[in-house]
């Protein structure tokens, strides 16, 4: 709630802190979205304007920076750089990025904002780094969430120049009830815990195609290798186990694992096979082997083997491949919908109105 307002009110504290903690050093910006790389660089030139110091982030002569405003494509960024901030996002043109990316690590531009995939992407390290603000617009939630903690710590890990500087800066600009949380985090270890559990039965149907897993009893003795099989002993509440009892924890691998084989075998992928001392086999089947083969989700394979038919026309296929659980972790931008409501407006095949905003 009130993000954008939020956020503008976090400029002027990030100025202060390109001020205070890196004068004359390079400093990056980490916001959520490419709109605001250009609202934050278009505020820090108005506060260094209003310090009659407009130029103060650039390090490039007269000539040296026309030459370089010539071969900038994106409007906004040309008006930054003349100011030494950069911006760097996926919405530029690679010749762009590739020309702020140097620009910054020459010190040329003193300030580069950017989104936060910059952080796993391109290595740019920085005297001081401002994380402003820890939440960013989640698609699929339609909603704004918070970093991952591995995300905001790849991000302060920016900091430092090892070549040049003794130490680093990081600044985490938060929301006011967040603070005592990220105060915590930075100060004391978080546990890290197994996702296993949410991709499961991709792995178990992988592990049968290869013959690994060939009972469900195997399938428990793979689970008892996996780093979710010690954590689930050290936090079990957090896998909503009670107790780490012995007895509890064999009921909840099985009970796992009897869900996962009941999935798969839903799916088509796997079937199973009663040996002749009474054992059952999981046995992986054509669908399995594809899913397997293509890394593909179980119900996605599902979904292609129950909807597509001899008499599937274009416009059914498309909406069977659009339909696959695979999209649903790609998000929608915010406003992004809007975009998506002007394409439609030119595609062969109609676009409901309702569905501009699903992945």
């Amino acid at each position: 709630k009130h993000y954008c307002p939020r956020m503008a009110t976090m400029n002027k504290p990030t100025y202060a802190a390109i001020q205070s903690h890196s004068p004359v050093k390079p400093t990056l910006v980490f916001v959520s979205s490419r709109r605001q790389t250009r609202l934050t660089a278009f505020d820090l030139i108005a506060f260094a304007a209003a310090d009659e110091a407009p130029k103060q982030f650039i390090h490039l002569t007269d000539s040296e920076l026309q030459h370089i405003l010539m071969q900038v494509r994106d409007s906004n960024l040309k008006h930054t750089i003349s100011f030494g901030i950069g911006l760097h996002h996926a919405g530029l043109a690679e010749s762009d990025r590739t020309l702020v990316e140097e620009l910054f690590a020459r010190n040329k531009i003193q300030v580069l904002v950017s989104t936060a995939t910059l952080a796993w992407g391109v290595n740019l390290p920085a005297h001081l780094v401002v994380v402003k603000g820890t939440e960013f617009y989640d698609g699929k939630t339609k909603r704004y969430v918070d970093y991952p903690i591995t995300d905001v710590l790849q991000m302060m890990g920016r900091a430092g120049r090892p070549q040049f500087d003794q130490n680093g800066k990081a600044v985490i600009l938060v929301h006011e009830p967040k603070k005592n949380f990220y105060k915590k985090f930075l100060y004391e270890p978080f546990p890290v815990e197994s996702n296993l559990p949410e991709v499961l039965h991709d792995h178990i149907n992988a592990e049968i195609v290869g013959g690994t897993i060939t009972t469900p009893q195997d399938a428990i003795d793979y689970l008892t290798w996996t780093y979710f099989f010690r954590r689930l002993l050290v936090n079990p509440s957090y896998y909503s186990l009670e107790d780490a009892d012995t007895e509890n924890v064999n009921s909840f691998l099985s009970n796992l694992v009897n869900k996962v084989v009941t999935d798969l075998q839903g799916s088509g992928c796997i079937d199973l096979e009663e040996g002749e001392d009474g054992t059952v086999g999981l046995v992986p089947l054509t669908l399995g082997r594809i899913a397997s083969y293509y890394y593909l989700h179980h119900t996605t394979v599902r979904l292609f083997s129950d909807l597509i038919e001899d008499q599937n026309d274009m416009d059914s296929l498309l909406d069977i491949v659009a339909n696959a659980p695979e999209y649903d972790e790609l998000p929608v931008r915010h406003n992004e919908d809007k975009m998506n409501g002007e394409m439609a407006t030119e595609a062969r095949i109609s676009v409901p109105s309702y569905s501009l905003d699903s992945p």
